[in-house]
């Protein structure tokens, strides 16, 4: 995620931007319909949003016109549901591309499908299929396979932009996923093991706010 102002073309960016707005709609209606039904857990959505906003900001060099970082954006999904997610991760995105110039505006769409959509659609889906199995196992591999699955969709992203002369598309993927893959597997495991830490945190001291939650990932 975070591709840089203008690396992608227009077409690419537009094409990207449109396709984020209904999932940005539909995860407005989510945030209305928990503070509507569920106005004690607004502590949670400020959470979430914080925690993926201090994560991905700490980047590092990555893909030419990208950089790799934790996301933050696991325990977003387990707390307050993938549909909330793709309205907090936006801003946070917003605001790391207007005060730290990180990403930017005219590729806001296709980082937000990375890192706002994919990221904790795989992560809420991980814990779901794995909760009941072994939980610190569900939420380790839910937080590291929806950053991995953030970064497979950037590698698409710039790969279907400046597909291998060659290759196609395909080559270029297989070029960028190689190259993250340095860097974005360590990050993945350690983000994992960070996500699991802090859900014990959570439930230590907030275990009756996280019970029964209606549109997030019911961790207890």
């Amino acid at each position: 995620m975070h591709i840089a102002e203008g690396f992608l073309p227009p077409a690419h960016a537009a094409g990207w931007a449109a396709l984020a707005l209904p999932f940005v709609a539909v995860g407005l209606g989510s945030i209305k319909r928990i503070l509507r039904q569920h106005p004690e857990r607004k502590p949670l959505l400020g959470v979430a949003g914080a925690y993926a906003f201090v994560l991905s900001a700490l980047k590092l060099p990555s893909v030419t016109g990208s950089s790799s970082h934790p996301t933050g954006v696991g325990i977003g999904a387990l707390l307050v549901g993938p549909a909330a997610m793709s309205v907090l991760g936006m801003v946070v995105l917003l605001f790391q591309a207007l005060l730290l110039a990180h990403g930017g505006l005219s590729t806001l769409g296709a980082n937000v499908i990375s890192m706002a959509v994919v990221g904790p659609g795989v992560a809420f889906a991980v814990f779901r299929l794995l909760r009941s199995w072994s939980f610190p196992t569900a939420v380790f591999l839910s937080a590291a396979l929806g950053n991995l699955a953030t970064y497979l969709t950037t590698a698409t992203q710039l790969a279907l932009a400046f597909p291998d002369p060659h290759s196609g598309w395909i080559g270029a993927f297989a070029k960028f996923a190689g190259i993250y893959a340095l860097t974005q597997v360590p990050l993945a495991v350690g983000e994992g093991v960070l996500s699991v830490l802090m859900v014990n945190v959570l439930l230590a001291h907030n275990a009756p706010q996280l019970r029964g939650l209606s549109e997030g990932g019911k961790l207890a």
